[in-house]
């Protein structure tokens, strides 16, 4: 029988900027009472599982607003059991998945496709976006506000080309959007006329590191002004996914609240973690678009996110196999899997940069929340979804081959040590991550947004 009942006692918790202890209470699936004095006899635990956390740290479940579990169509690569159960394990206990699975989500009957799916095999809870073309606006048109997290355009084409190329079908897209448009900004003239210099330089053998230099600051920046003169131009509200240069972050604003923007950006944890130094080590195992850049983007992106510019922390989760990602670089495919320890390393990486695990909830918990009007998550609050995630900071995690949950087994970030580990994770109530253990057999739930 599945308990729903839980006392978590003594939880260092961090939530809406605040560190402090206390006892919490979860009840059929919500966060009941939050005791911050100890609960001493207001609960019975004589029919509640009682854990004593010992001051570990209790947040939020991570609400992780881009990932990619290639369901249907790819599943060699990964589905939405495995990658989901990845998520979990990592403190994610919400995600937005993309449109670019074989067939593509442009359809509302293939969107309803992936919730039937996800509603039979999914362990966290999750949403999806609805794919844009340059000419499927009666089906963007058509799409449930309240049920589906947001439009997807490729501004740049990616895995799975979905570019929308049409500059009247991008007006209209922006123009008649009543749900967050995200976008992936990346500007095709720039990255055909760099791709031939690398082949003119290179031939067939082109090196790793050269992603950083054709997929380039221009690429980006040149598109990303784009999307931002169409939403400025039509009120759109305007989310900007995966951030990886220093120009771009120039382009945002801080000195209004999160509620108020109408333009929000993301950073990935990838183009947080690594720099164009790590080709050397790395290779295509870091491939993604956008490129990991230069050290000084890097940085720049980690200041963003310390002084308000960046708004949200995702992972861009993207798996291939390793055989895919071992091809020579102009058939490598980009992207690679992160859901599993992308908590752990932004902490650590957090730590290391002089960022408060406040601030890192709040871009990882409460503003993805905010930013896609989730209701009723992101919060650890009397009356939320019970959607928490306990995190160890005075236990390590290496991150081996050994325990790598993706489908495609490996990780960018085999061989690294980071400086927390995730104990347990909640959703809805339920305990679907205890200590290593998957609990099987439970289910997640469709996100609903307050539009």
């Amino acid at each position: 029988m599945t308990i729903t009942r839980f006392l978590l006692k003594n939880a260092a918790i961090i939530n809406e900027g605040e560190a402090f202890n206390a006892d919490l209470y979860i009840n059929k699936g919500l966060i009941e009472k939050i005791f911050r004095g100890g609960h001493k006899d207001q609960i019975n635990e004589a029919d509640t599982r009682v854990l004593d956390l010992a001051g570990m740290l209790l947040l939020p479940g991570v609400i992780d607003d881009q990932v990619h579990f290639r369901e249907p169509g790819l599943t060699h690569k990964a589905d939405l059991s495995t990658e989901s159960r990845a998520a979990v394990a990592g403190g994610i206990t919400s995600f937005m998945e993309m449109p670019n699975t074989l067939p593509q989500t442009t359809t509302q009957e293939q969107l309803e496709e992936k919730f039937r799916m996800a509603s039979e095999k999914s362990l966290a809870n999750y949403s999806f976006y609805i794919g844009a073309t340059n000419n499927n606006s009666d089906e963007l048109r058509a799409t449930d506000k309240k049920n589906v997290c947001g439009i997807k355009v490729f501004m740049g084409s990616s895995t799975g080309n979905m570019l929308v190329d049409d500059p009247a079908a991008l007006a209209e897209i922006f123009r008649d959007a009543k749900l967050p448009v995200a976008v992936h900004c990346e500007d095709e003239k720039t990255i055909a006329a760099n791709m031939q210099l690398a082949c003119d330089k290179f031939g067939e053998d082109i090196p790793p590191y050269m992603h950083a230099i054709i997929r380039n600051h221009q690429a980006c920046e040149t598109s990303t002004r784009h999307a931002l003169g169409l939403a400025e131009k039509f009120n759109t509200r305007l989310h900007l996914l995966h951030l990886s240069t220093s120009n771009e972050v120039r382009l945002l604003r801080n000195d209004i609240p999160l509620s108020e923007k109408q333009i929000t950006a993301e950073v990935c944890i990838h183009h947080l973690w690594f720099s164009i130094d790590d080709y050397a080590k790395k290779g295509t195992l870091i491939k993604w678009n956008p490129a990991v850049k230069y050290e000084d983007d890097r940085i720049a992106l980690i200041e963003g996110i310390r002084d308000g510019y960046l708004d949200v922390i995702a992972t861009d989760h993207a798996p291939h196999t390793l055989s895919e990602k071992q091809n020579p670089y102009k058939t490598c495919p980009s992207g690679g899997p992160m859901v599993q320890h992308a908590l752990p390393a932004m902490l650590t990486l957090a730590a290391q940069n002089g960022i408060s695990p406040e601030r890192t909830v709040e871009l990882m918990c409460h503003n993805p929340a905010i930013c896609f009007n989730v209701q009723n998550r992101g919060f650890i609050r009397e009356g939320y979804a019970a959607d928490l995630v306990v995190v160890n900071p005075a236990k390590k995690t290496l991150v081996t081959n050994e325990n790598i949950l993706y489908k495609c087994g490996w990780s960018p970030l085999e061989g690294i040590t980071l400086d927390y580990t995730i104990e347990h994770t909640f959703v809805n109530g339920n305990l679907v991550y205890d200590k290593g253990d998957i609990i099987e057999g439970l289910r997640g739930e469709a996100l609903v947004f307050s539009r």
